[in-house]
């Protein structure tokens, strides 16, 4: 595949100035810096993003640990102090000709630093202004620590994953912070696009919690609409409280079948070889009223084969159904690489590591970049001009460290 070019990219030409660290505001500067969009990210002097340090494992990049590298390549780094009078003239400098600031800290924080958006917009009216916290910006919730986990914790979502007599699951991911990122790029998206035709900016918020809650919108409408009941949750194979059999991942005799749809019981029991379930056949309800005997009885069966045996008889039947990969078997899949998937960024001239592209394509090309995250004040000269020439480790900006 192609790669769009820079000048082609439908955000080419618009200043982002972030302030925000860890992962959810990066999250969504990172989609407007793919979509062509510059982004200059603020950091303390010397400190940095606290998410340079936050490490998921114990390698380490060129000093940086590869949540870093992931979440913030494409961008730009300067340091301001926010309690320096001369730092801070110079990003409200920057704030007069930005198209977009994105923050994300507590409710107030922002504000009593005097970067708030009603203080940005007395200097830029057209600006669009992002936000995210934890759980808004008003109510019991504002102050507690809007993390990942812990708003997944107050959502629901971990009561609700697993089977019936699981603990609460969280799942494998920073699923709060990714939502909520990706919720306010489309909040900047739209909000940009009613400037273009009103030439009026916007203050864009969203929260972690109010990211999970739009996560689960599919499930808590049936639950608003249903009497208030609780789901009944699988109590074998859960996979989603609200489907019934044989909806949920089944061990083989190799590894492991998902299996999602099928027109009709009957036709899945005839073609796995299940006895027992005919008395089920004529019930509508059975599938879900019966949910947990069904998937027993599919169950037991589907350990005698192996997989790939299974998906040659179930994928001509129509029968949605998948084996389930580790990632070593996912990148090696053809339609992986048919996806073209993976990019190259590079850093300092010498390092290259290997990241993952955005998922967008545009008239048949995709958005790679090659640049990698910045070192903390790289680009202080070139944003602020030759009169800062220090980066927050005492380096002339720009210097590889």
């Amino acid at each position: 595949m192609r790669d769009l070019p820079q000048a082609d990219r439908p955000l080419n030409g618009l200043t982002v100035i972030d302030f925000s660290q860890f992962l959810s505001g990066p999250v969504c500067t990172l989609k407007l810096a793919d979509l062509g969009a510059r982004v200059i990210k603020v950091e303390r002097p010397e400190i940095g993003d606290l998410c340079r340090y936050l490490y998921l494992s114990d390698t380490d990049i060129d000093g940086d640990n590869t949540l870093f590298h992931a979440i913030n390549r494409n961008k730009e780094s300067i340091t301001a102090d926010l309690r320096n009078e001369e730092d801070r003239q110079r990003l409200f400098d920057l704030l007069k000709t930005a198209d977009v600031m994105i923050q994300n800290f507590r409710p107030g924080v922002i504000e009593r630093q005097g970067f708030g958006y009603e203080d940005v917009r007395k200097i830029n009216p057209g600006i669009v202004y992002g936000s995210i916290s934890g759980y808004g910006e008003d109510g019991p919730w504002k102050d507690l620590p809007g993390q990942d986990l812990l708003a997944q914790a107050r959502s629901g979502l971990l009561w609700l994953t697993g089977s019936r007599d699981d603990p609460p699951m969280p799942m494998g991911l920073a699923v709060a912070d990714m939502m909520a990122g990706n919720a306010l790029a489309q909040g900047v998206l739209a909000a940009l696009v009613g400037r273009g035709i009103t030439g009026k900016g916007a203050k864009v918020e969203t929260s972690l919690f109010e990211a999970m809650i739009d996560f689960q919108f599919e499930v808590l409408t049936t639950h608003l609409n249903d009497g208030n009941r609780p789901p009944e949750r699988s109590g074998f194979n859960g996979a989603h409280a609200y489907l019934g059999a044989p909806y949920g991942v089944y061990e083989t005799a190799d590894g492991y079948l998902a299996l999602a749809m099928t027109p009709s019981l009957k036709t899945l029991a005839e073609l796995l070889g299940v006895e027992g379930l005919d008395h089920f056949y004529k019930d509508k309800n059975a599938l879900l009223s019966h949910r947990d005997e069904i998937k027993q009885s599919i169950a037991r069966r589907l350990k005698l084969k192996k997989t790939a045996e299974w998906l040659a008889v179930l994928q001509p039947a129509d029968i949605w159904c998948s084996e389930v990969l580790d990632w070593q078997d996912m990148l090696r899949s053809e339609a992986y690489r048919m996806l073209d998937l993976e990019q190259t960024i590079r850093r300092n001239a010498s390092l290259e590591l290997t990241a993952v592209r955005s998922p967008i394509r545009i008239n048949a090309a995709t958005l790679k970049s090659e640049i990698a995250a910045p070192v903390l004040g790289q680009h202080n000269a070139a944003v602020f001009g030759a009169d800062k020439t220090k980066d927050g480790d005492g380096k002339s900006a720009g210097q590889s460290k």
